[in-house]
């Protein structure tokens, strides 16, 4: 890939998440906004949402070169990834997937979107908002197998994922500033603990062509995809050795910040 391949920011409505109004973005070709998140900087380049997500908490107008992405357009290029069951039904996630079928970058980086919610006090920049990746949902039964799953498959297309916060993460990416998502490389998958996951994927079968799962969640079988999360975190622990330049690859330790296609941050 080459230099200007896009580097994409997915913002989040994180507490944290208002640091970001006061970087610069000469490194990011494209500003992602989940839900609420455009409300951060005026410079955003996507307002992604699902269906339900409130009309008078929508950008009321868009700027030339804003443009709003709704379920009719990521629907097909989540299930071109193998679909909502299997990527978790929340809007980070589907942001994620989305940037990698229509952006087709080099490296995501994600901030705002940790999905760790505080007892009290405020749970979003906003206030107190939904902890919708915590709700009870049998597609999010582990929100680091979904984060894992989403590593590799970009990671197989090219491209690094990383996560900008600085707090606790239910993300498993690495770590990295905002000065090296420019030099961050891509993980490389161990073929064969993918394979493993994705073939029981297609064992199960769990497509459903218009997004709403829930309308048919009585054929999915919970334990089944518990045990699928369990292939998927095996092999995101069995890539192999990180690249020599680049953070992409090279976890840091946790310090001390929500979306949905139904609903969210």
């Amino acid at each position: 890939m080459g230099a200007m391949d896009p580097i994409v920011l997915i913002l989040g409505s994180g507490p944290a998440a208002v640091a970001v109004r006061g970087w610069g973005r000469a490194a990011l070709t494209h500003i992602v906004a989940i839900n609420n998140a455009w409300r951060l900087r005026p410079d955003w380049d996507v307002s992604i949402h699902p269906e339900d997500f409130p009309v008078e908490h929508r950008p009321p107008v868009l700027a030339p070169g804003q443009r709003r992405v709704e379920a009719a357009e990521y629907v097909p290029i989540q299930n071109a990834h193998g679909g909502f069951v299997y990527a978790g039904g929340t809007m980070a996630f589907t942001a994620g997937y989305w940037a990698l079928g229509a952006l087709r970058p080099r490296v995501i980086a994600y901030f705002g979107c940790d999905m760790v919610y505080a007892a009290t006090g405020r749970t979003h920049f906003y206030g107190t908002g939904t902890a919708d990746p915590l709700r009870p949902d049998v597609t999010l039964q582990s929100l680091e197998a979904k984060a894992a799953r989403l590593q590799l498959i970009a990671a197989r297309q090219g491209c690094a994922v990383v996560n900008l916060s600085a707090g606790p993460s239910r993300l498993v990416f690495p770590r990295a500033g905002l000065e090296e998502v420019t030099t961050a490389l891509p993980i490389t998958p161990d073929t064969a603990t993918m394979q493993a996951a994705e073939a029981r994927e297609a064992a199960l079968g769990y497509m459903v062509p218009s997004g709403r799962y829930w309308d048919e969640a009585d054929r999915f079988d919970a334990a089944a995809l518990r045990d699928l999360d369990a292939l998927w975190l095996a092999a995101h622990a069995a890539v192999r050795t990180a690249p020599a330049r680049g953070t992409a690859s090279l976890a840091r330790p946790l310090g001390a910040s929500a979306s949905g296609f139904r609903r969210g941050a």
